[in-house]
């Protein structure tokens, strides 16, 4: 019997300010990357939770969702290395859209963070060779021709959060 498959679920904040988006660049394997402030949702959180966790943390602003910009699937081949077998990755990424509140300046970044910067549309293009995932650009698209829907499409039961216990 074949093993159930499981996609990965991520979240990631889609922040635009005067036509410009708020990106991260990190390390990875494949050396510096760009993103969207984004990472994988952690058990026991709801995608917005998980969204206004992973902004501050990587970017050390307070995050305020007000919609959904759109549900994403993809799917990445990550090639062996010495120490891990190849992989086939499939990520399904609640993209979030809102405002930014505080910012923290002595919170440290994640891990792997470098920086955070702001990249218009054309700069994205410019530089799709250093995208960590091909949803950077799809998600900025789609906020940009002003794709949103009510926060209240994403539902979360209460057993996510008491640890699947029914009452």
């Amino acid at each position: 019997m074949n093993p159930r498959w499981k996609p990965s679920v991520t979240v990631a904040g889609i922040i635009e300010k005067d036509g410009r988006y708020l990106l991260v660049e990190e390390h990875t394997p494949k050396g510096l990357m760009f993103n969207n402030p984004a990472g994988h949702l952690d058990p026991g959180e709801s995608p917005l939770e998980g969204c206004v966790r992973e902004v501050l943390e990587e970017t050390a602003f307070h995050f305020t969702p007000t919609a959904l910009v759109g549900i994403y699937l993809s799917r990445f081949l990550k090639p062996a290395s010495t120490n891990e077998p190849a992989e086939d990755i499939t990520y399904l990424r609640f993209a979030f859209t809102g405002t930014l509140g505080d910012f923290e300046p002595q919170r440290q970044l994640d891990e792997g963070i470098v920086r955070t910067l702001w990249m218009g549309l054309d700069e994205m293009h410019a530089t799709q060779d250093k995208h960590r995932s091909r949803l950077l650009i799809r998600c900025a698209e789609d906020h940009a021709r002003g794709q949103r829907f009510p926060l209240e499409t994403v539902y979360t039961d209460f057993t996510v959060f008491n640890g699947g216990q029914l009452p």
